[in-house]
């Protein structure tokens, strides 16, 4: 089974082999993600990232359901 996070891309570097890379935001963890799969995205849209790799840009509404769902199961854990 493969999951894949939302995260918003804080910002967009491109090294000197062209490879995009961001900076994204998951709740309070900021972590790296290539960006080259989804070469449109840009700062301040909302990603879904896999394995390190932005997999599909999603819209804010989208992504605030999925940290809902998130919440959800986390509490249902506990």
């Amino acid at each position: 089974m493969c999951l894949g996070i939302p995260g918003e891309i804080l910002s967009i570097e491109e090294d000197a082999h062209g490879m995009r890379q961001a900076r994204v935001r998951f709740g309070s963890v900021v972590r790296e993600a290539n960006l080259n799969l989804v070469p449109e995205a840009q700062v301040g849209e909302y990603v879904i990232v896999h394995a390190g790799f932005a997999i599909s840009v999603i819209d804010a509404e989208e992504a605030q359901s999925v940290f809902r769902l998130l919440q959800e199961m986390e509490e249902a854990a506990l």
